[in-house]
């Protein structure tokens, strides 16, 4: 999917310039996990620029779940709206999506395409790159689990760069 049909995507679900400006940085931080060859670097390309297209809608955590709605409702492949729905962080459980009145789902970052996405969406404050170390200080008020997850996806994904 090339980078116009995404900005399209994303205009005609409703995102601000600025969500697309984040979406596109996004993107070229993804991009530079991409040199091994068992990533599929198009799909993190196309995951990255939609990851928020659900802010369109909402600009609460429902946004990703909402996100991945609007993906199958435009038919795009299962694996660009899984992308989009498990963005969050480092990714949710069940449990948590329920605690946080989400459909109780599973919303964990599997692929390497998904936690790519998610680590580059984590350094990625507006449309400046943060450190790990912000991201981690900013993350301070949530639970020492998903602290604990979001540095584990770094070390996971740094090692692609």
């Amino acid at each position: 999917m090339r980078e116009q049909d995404c900005i399209a995507l994303l205009r005609h679900a409703g995102c601000s310039d600025e969500v697309i400006a984040h979406c596109k940085v996004v993107r070229d931080l993804a991009l530079t996990y991409t040199s091994d060859p068992m990533i599929d670097r198009d799909l993190v390309e196309a995951g990255a620029l939609l990851h928020d297209i659900g802010r369109g809608v909402t600009h609460d955590l429902r946004h990703a779940e909402v996100g991945g709605a609007i993906c199958r409702s435009l038919g795009l492949d299962e694996a660009i709206a899984s992308i989009v729905e498990r963005h969050i962080g480092a990714g949710l459980t069940a449990d948590e999506c329920s605690l946080l009145n989400l459909t109780p789902r599973d919303c964990m970052p599997r692929t390497l395409e998904e936690k790519i996405v998610a680590h580059a969406d984590n350094l990625v404050k507006g449309t400046r790159i943060i450190t790990l170390e912000e991201r981690l200080q900013r993350a301070i008020t949530l639970p020492r689990r998903q602290r604990k997850r979001i540095y584990r996806l770094a070390l996971e994904v740094e090692l692609f760069r």
